[in-house]
């Protein structure tokens, strides 16, 4: 293939999903079928796509799409070995919630809606991992807002609503915190281009108060969609919206987008170096471990399930962000690879509660009583989805905090070894009651007992994506070492932003 047409793979990445959204929303609502077919075929396809540009650039070919747009202004597209971490995770997942959403919603209504923006949703979030700089990060991480906002309120209920304003409220803020930081850097440093070395380097040193004000302006109007404390808010409260979109809230798109942006900006808009050399490295590594122990401790309190998962997702997304502010490659892969590890274990977790809610319309937690055996294949996933996210060996998420405990001790910040260790205590206290509940308690539940045999698992169209991440999840931590696995990948992504 010549250079035009795979300089071209990026536009085509995420044409995928924007016409299949165009396609499903113009279908409407009356031919399903059409539907199913556009949907499915259309996330099979950027997956495709994704794992052709990935093969490319591992091979070394620069994959790279610009033009001029004002000024010194250009829309720039880009594919590296980061932006493949984040948007491989995105493409592969969108495909299983796909198929786990057509079950999900059934013949509801505003289907057509539903995938229309959930395709428009992925596209952002493809097209924040692609961008090549600054300006062409923001356009997409604000498209990411707007695309999300529909589905977050698409039950069309009263707390839908007032979830669906408090989540435009806390990312729109988030994004004007980043605007405001991005003009100001503009001004004083100009085009920021992620291919090349930070420009932040060469600037005069009497700039620097003003560089330690847009840090964190930058930080934390991407930390809003990363759940950072205390721009963390939204997230529970957006737990109104169906289990798919939890799912992609949580897994996907909108927390990795934050996550993802906080990496951009230590690694490809400030650097290590003017970081370390302004002290603002540690500070972030203490906001997240603050994020971290505080997520977990609300955690603990919600019987809504939910709304658990939820504050879980505020405490183990902060690992990608404390491993980026813990200075070393140890570290670094540690928390870049909890990008696709968390992304693959919490969206089963968010699966097995949707399961649990259409299928037997239990909710909380006190109400799982005896779940495990009327529902064993689902409270398998679950079970594999919690020790995973409490950090049990041989599953994914046991990987990530080997890393970062180990990078910890190395770069000589045994501290983070602590709060590791807390985080793993809380994340127990905040599961393994579930567990017990559903394996070993007698249930109480009149709609569980109610249920005849043959109902006792969910339709295949929700169940066997469940089976999949879960068994997903256990791969990635048996196979961590292989070839082709998310931590060679992440630790190749520290070692390139280390130079090594």
């Amino acid at each position: 293939m010549n250079a035009f047409w795979t300089n071209l793979l990026p536009v085509g990445v995420l044409a995928a999903s924007f016409l299949t959204g165009l396609g499903i929303l113009l279908l409407g609502e009356a031919r399903a079928r059409a539907r199913v077919v556009v949907n499915l075929f259309g996330a099979a396809l950027k997956l495709a796509l994704v794992l052709w540009m990935g093969w490319l650039t591992y091979n070394g070919t620069l994959i790279e799409m610009r033009f001029s747009m004002v000024a010194d202004l250009e829309f720039v597209l880009r594919a590296d070995s980061l932006s493949f971490l984040f948007m491989g995770l995105s493409s592969a997942l969108w495909l299983i919630t796909s198929i786990y959403a057509i079950g999900y919603l059934g013949n509801g209504p505003n289907r057509a809606r539903f995938f229309g923006f959930f395709s428009w949703c992925i596209t952002a979030a493809v097209g924040v991992a692609l961008a090549g700089n600054v300006i062409t990060f923001f356009i997409f991480y604000e498209f990411l807002t707007l695309s999300t906002y529909p589905l977050v309120v698409h039950s069309g209920t009263e707390n839908a609503l007032k979830g669906g304003r408090t989540y435009l409220f806390y990312t729109m803020g988030g994004g004007a915190l980043f605007f405001v930081g991005l003009i100001w850097l503009h001004v004083l440093a100009g085009p920021i281009d992620f291919a090349e070395p930070s420009v932040v380097a060469g600037l005069p040193a009497g700039l620097q108060p003003q560089l330690m004000i847009i840090f964190p302006l930058m930080i934390f109007g991407v930390g809003v969609k990363a759940a950072l404390f205390p721009f963390h808010g939204w997230l529970p409260i957006a737990m109104v919206a169906p289990a798919p979109v939890s799912a992609l809230l949580h897994a996907v798109a909108v927390v990795k987008a934050g996550a993802f942006g906080v990496a951009r900006v230590v690694y490809h808009i400030f650097g290590l170096d003017v970081l370390s050399d302004f002290g603002l490295l540690t500070p972030l590594a203490v906001v997240a471990s603050i994020t971290i122990v505080y997520g977990s401790l609300r955690a603990l309190t919600q019987d809504d399930l939910k709304r658990r998962l939820a504050y879980s997702t505020v405490s183990q997304v902060s690992y990608v962000i404390l491993g980026v502010s813990v200075l070393g490659v140890t570290a670094s892969a540690g928390g870049l690879v909890h990008l696709v590890h968390q992304g693959i274990m919490k969206i089963t977790l968010f699966f097995c509660a949707g399961l649990l809610a259409e299928t037997v319309h239990v909710k909380t937690v006190s109400g799982m009583a005896g779940l495990g055996r009327r529902m064993p294949w689902t409270m398998a996933a679950f079970t594999v989805g919690a020790f995973g996210m409490i950090g049990l060996p041989p599953i994914a998420g046991f990987i990530s905090k080997w890393y970062l405990g180990l990078g910890a001790l190395e770069a000589g910040q045994p501290w983070v070894v602590g709060v590791l260790v807390a985080s793993t205590l809380l994340n127990a206290g905040y599961f393994l009651p579930i567990l017990y509940t559903a394996w070993f308690t007698e249930s109480v539940s009149d709609d569980a007992q109610a249920l005849p045999a043959s109902a006792r698992e969910a339709d295949g169209w929700m169940l066997y994506p469940t089976i999949i991440t879960a068994v997903l999840s256990v791969l990635a931590g048996i196979a961590a070492g292989a070839g082709w696995s998310p931590l060679t990948l992440a630790r190749a992504v520290a070692a390139g932003v280390y130079g090594l």
